[in-house]
């Protein structure tokens, strides 16, 4: 296995996307994840018994870049008690009747326990960019039209979302923030193989033909969210997304390298009592008739 470093991946200063890889070939990424899952797997017991830090996940990418198979397969190993998947659809009646952010408030996990958001909060300064008259549905009282969405409201939500994950980390949230980074033509070949493949054609949607016409300006928005919403508290990642396995590789290590750092992450030590009368407790389940 090929020295590979993190830092590689995190976004620390304004990036291109148009410069950035979206294809990494790593030899052995399949069989060297068999050995990482296990890993994350106890470090997740740990983590949960030791209920003092959560862990978010946040997945973001073009349309079949491989979000579900990547959830899949990374966490594989996880123990289901400490791992929650939250996949954000579009927002329900009582989600526009609040704020943007509150149903992912709704969804954060406990300390403990892994949170994955398939889609994200970022879907609001993403998908609504795209479309602003999505916007007009959450009935905000400065917006009456799609002309008072300007730069300024843009640049307010960063600001929010900013200030929603600096909060969460503070309270004991450590945010991974993963940009699976697709290039068009792998995406089309992906896109032909929902239609060619007769079990995977419920994937397919027109809509995703339609989407896929605004290639040029959804790179331009994710680039200005990731150059606007990296920080060290909440770093993004930029992962090349055309080899799954690779991807998934790269994802599974950014994790268990980053969490492993933390040295105050063990399983709490038993009551001084208890630990004392461990042998007792033992004849007591030796000795029942």
């Amino acid at each position: 296995m090929e020295n590979i470093s993190i830092n590689d991946f995190k976004v620390t200063s304004k990036i291109s996307l148009k410069n950035s890889p979206t294809k990494l070939v790593i030899e052995d990424a399949e069989d060297e994840m068999e050995d990482l899952r296990k890993k994350l797997g106890k470090l997740q017991d740990t983590m949960y018994a030791h209920g003092k830090y959560a862990v978010l996940v946040c997945l973001q990418g073009m349309d079949t870049s491989g979000k579900d198979s990547l959830i899949r397969e990374v966490f594989k190993q996880f123990n289901t008690r400490g791992i929650v998947v939250h996949s954000f659809k579009v927002p329900t009646e009582l989600e526009l009747n609040h704020d943007y952010l509150w149903r992912h408030y709704l969804a954060l996990p406990s300390r403990g326990k892994f949170g994955v958001f398939n889609r994200t909060h970022y879907e609001n300064v993403l998908v609504t960019r795209v479309h602003p008259g999505y916007i007009l549905g959450e009935n905000i009282p400065t917006i009456n039209s799609v002309d008072d969405i300007n730069e300024a409201f843009w640049d307010s939500r960063f600001e929010q979302i900013n200030n929603f994950e600096k909060h969460i980390a503070q309270n004991g949230t450590i945010i991974f923030k993963f940009f699976l980074n697709l290039s068009k033509e792998e995406q089309k070949y992906r896109l032909l193989r929902r239609l060619e493949k007769q079990e995977k054609n419920w994937k397919f949607s027109p809509g995703d033909l339609k989407e896929r016409m605004l290639w040029d300006k959804y790179q331009e928005c994710y680039e200005d969210a990731i150059n606007k919403t990296s920080k060290p508290h909440a770093p993004w990642y930029t992962i090349p997304a055309d080899d799954k396995d690779s991807a998934r590789y790269l994802v599974a290590k950014i994790m268990y390298d980053t969490l492993k750092e933390y040295d105050d992450i063990q399983e709490p030590e038993l009551d001084d009592a208890i630990k004392a009368n461990l042998e007792l407790y033992k004849q007591q389940l030796e000795n029942e008739q």
